[in-house]
């Protein structure tokens, strides 16, 4: 299992003795997945927290008109599952597919608290983590309300360039909420602009 990726981006937040990255990686699994695969299927219970070591998934909402509402896209150095499912033990409201082959590290439920009893900083950890991604989640809602499409696209692509160029078109119009017509209108703008 390569935890190298997972053990640099923890040293971001806390420092872990060599014991403590050893009893972390007996608790953590690793799995891959392939493109389409499903991590999580929207109702069932989120049971792990994953960190991806590579690869691209997409957390999305099924309507019930069978339309796709993307949540969020997750790449190499980001978590995806459906949070408030793996808190509460309850079933998720969203999907987790993979968007090319895909591999995790899984930080199970059962085990994070034998985790965060053996190494309390690792609470001080994910509570930055949740902190961060609750802040962006925060930013998207008042960008949602109050900016126009193509600024939220200008503000997509120049925050996420690494992910642009990784999913088709369709699914970042999903993303901002707009039609795919409509984002390749913008686009076309923003060169004539340039």
């Amino acid at each position: 299992m390569n935890i190298t990726p997972l053990l640099t981006y923890i040293a971001k937040y806390v420092n872990l003795t060599n014991a403590e990255e050893d009893f972390l990686t007996s608790r953590l699994t690793s799995r891959k997945y392939l493109k389409g695969q499903y991590i999580l299927n929207q109702g069932d219970i989120s049971k792990m927290q994953c960190f991806i070591i590579s690869g691209c998934t997409k957390m999305f909402y099924l309507d019930d008109n069978g339309q796709e509402h993307i949540i969020m896209f997750s790449i190499e150095d980001w978590w995806t599952s459906d949070l408030g499912s793996f808190i509460s033990q309850t079933p998720s409201d969203f999907n987790v597919q993979c968007l090319e082959n895909t591999e995790i590290i899984e930080f199970s439920y059962d085990n994070i608290e034998e985790i965060f009893l053996e190494i309390p900083k690792l609470e001080r950890f994910f509570r930055k983590v949740i902190e961060k991604a609750f802040v962006a989640s925060q930013k998207r809602i008042i960008r949602n309300f109050s900016l126009t499409a193509k600024e939220r696209y200008v503000i997509f692509r120049n925050n996420y360039p690494k992910i642009e160029q990784r999913i088709p078109q369709y699914m970042i119009a999903s993303y901002l909420g707009i039609t795919k017509e409509f984002l390749s209108k913008i686009k076309k703008q923003l060169i004539l602009e340039s």
